[in-house]
Order: structure tokens, then C-alpha cells, then sequence
């Protein structure tokens, strides 16, 4: 039962001023937090009771003290792992670089895994298992994650394409119909070009999965299964770092979710594909010798 405190950094700065009050008192004083009242934290933060409210539903929590017990699962994790983002600043040294990176990284999933909402992937997996086409749409960084899904959804047989154009990804997306599933990839979930491929898959009666950061984005709004990952994209990170790892993780569960479900004709596919790349690799040795 855990975070409350990496839901709140994920949304803060769409939140409404009097939440923003009362979630940035519960950032700066989490271990207070957990022993107030509504009315006492209300209070302390100056902001209203019904604010307080608000802003658990915002949080998409039960309540106040569904509230309460996520952020206290987070303080005893925190006193466990000991560490959290790092920012990486002029003159690190690559000892420094190496493990704050990591650190990020890994942190990144551990944030996601919190917020990550099992009954969305359980619907995601079922509409990957049963599409008859896949299509991943992103731009830039993001599209290197479609990439590596198509690579993936490929080897155990499941028909899926990846386009890097943005007009082609479009293209293809009024070509969908209920019998295919779109995957838009956007940290942010503003991306308008991978916007524009989901809502034509969507018209067109496709499935529609989302993998954006969490809170309130435009490409999740709409979306049949928003799946929400963590990350902290800022400063020198901004290049999607972390969030890319964080998405990888996301089709990893996901690929691995579909495979499992149809295990021993997964083997098989798998098994195909190794030995074919296998024979190309010794054709081409044998070649240049």
C-alpha cells in the first residue's frame, strides 16, 4: 500500500491552487501528514477540507485515509532503499554518473510499479492476446519503444507494425477496425501526431492503450485502457531517460503477459525465429571465411 507521495509529483502542477496547497504540504511534511486530521491538515496547509477531497479524487485515491496509508507505505520504503532521483550536474565524475543513472532508472520503475493499475494491465494483455493486428504509435524516443514492442509481439506471432512517419503512422490508423488494438506511447500524453492516430483508431473501433505519465493528459482522456507510468523528466534528464526505461518496462510486462498466456506455441515462434537467426549468422560466417 503505497504511492501517494509519487502520484502527487506526477499531477502537482495540474492541480487547482488550493490542492496544489494542500499536496505540497504533504510533500514537504509526509511523515507529519500521516498523523493529521482532515481538519488539522486543512489546516496546516491552508487550503479548505473540501480540497482535501478534491484532491483524492484527483489522486484517483478512496479517500483521505487510502491517502494517508499510501504515503506511509512510502515513508517505509524510502527509510529502506535510502535514495531517490539524483539530478546529474556539471562535473560529475563517471563514478557519480554511473550510479546516479542507474539510480534514476531503477527508481523510475519502482515508481511505476506503485501506480501501475493491475486491473488496466489485465485488460491490456487481453486485448493484445486477442488482436488480430497491433499498431504502435509514437514520435521521437517513443517510437523506439513501439520499436522494440513490434520486435518482441513479432517473435511469438502476433502480426504488429511500428511506422516512424507520422503521416504513414495516421494513415494506418483509419485502416483499423474492431479486430485490432492501437498502442499510443507519449510520455508527456500531449504528443499531437500520436493524439491523432488513437483518436482515428478509436473511430474506426479499434482498441485503444495508452502508456503516458500519470495525472490528466489529453491522449489518456480518451483512451479504452490508459496504462500510467512514473518517471522525473527535467533539466539534463528531459531527453526521456527514465521515462524510457519506465515504458520499456511497460511492454516488457505486457509482451511477456500475452507470451505466457499461450505458452507453448510462444516457445515455439521463439524457438523459430532464434534458429533462423542462428542459420543467417553461421551462413554469413561461412561466407566470409
Amino acid at each position: 500500500m503505497n504511492g501517494g507521495l509519487v502520484r502527487l509529483r506526477e499531477i502537482i502542477e495540474h492541480l487547482t491552487p488550493s490542492e496544489k496547497k494542500v499536496a505540497e504540504y504533504i510533500l514537504e511534511h509526509p511523515g507529519s501528514m500521516i498523523e493529521l486530521s482532515v481538519a488539522q491538515l486543512a489546516e496546516f496547509s491552508g487550503a479548505s477540507q473540501a480540497a482535501i477531497v478534491r484532491l483524492c479524487k484527483s489522486m484517483g485515491v478512496k479517500g483521505y485515509q487510502d491517502l494517508k496509508l499510501k504515503v506511509a507505505g512510502d515513508l517505509r520504503e524510502a527509510a529502506a532503499e535510502s535514495h531517490g532521483y539524483q539530478e546529474i550536474r556539471s562535473n560529475d565524475s563517471i563514478e557519480t554518473i554511473v550510479h546516479n543513472v542507474s539510480n534514476n532508472n531503477i527508481q523510475s520503475i519502482r515508481d511505476t510499479v506503485k501506480i501501475l493499475d493491475l486491473n488496466q494491465v489485465s485488460r491490456a494483455v487481453e486485448a493484445l492476446r486477442r488482436a488480430k493486428r497491433i499498431y504502435f504509435y509514437g514520435i521521437g524516443a517513443s517510437n523506439l519503444i513501439g520499436q522494440d514492442a513490434q520486435q518482441k509481439f513479432l517473435r511469438i506471432n502476433k502480426m504488429c507494425f511500428c511506422f516512424a512517419d507520422p503521416h504513414v503512422q495516421l494513415t494506418s490508423a483509419v485502416t483499423l477496425t474492431e479486430d485490432d488494438v492501437a498502442v499510443g506511447i507519449s510520455y508527456s500524453g500531449e504528443t499531437r501526431e500520436v493524439i491523432a492516430s488513437l483518436r482515428a483508431a478509436k473511430q474506426n473501433g479499434a482498441t485503444t492503450i495508452s502508456i503516458s505519465k500519470y495525472g490528466a493528459t489529453t491522449l489518456g482522456a480518451f483512451t479504452d485502457i490508459p496504462l500510467c507510468i512514473s518517471s522525473t523528466e527535467n533539466e539534463i534528464r528531459s531527453g526521456a531517460m527514465a521515462s524510457r526505461m519506465t515504458q520499456l518496462n511497460v511492454i516488457d510486462i505486457l509482451y511477456l503477459a500475452v507470451a505466457s498466456d499461450n505458452y507453448e506455441k510462444s516457445v515455439m515462434f521463439l524457438d523459430r525465429s532464434r534458429q533462423a537467426i542462428r542459420e543467417l549468422e553461421n551462413g554469413f560466417t561461412k561466407y566470409h571465411k
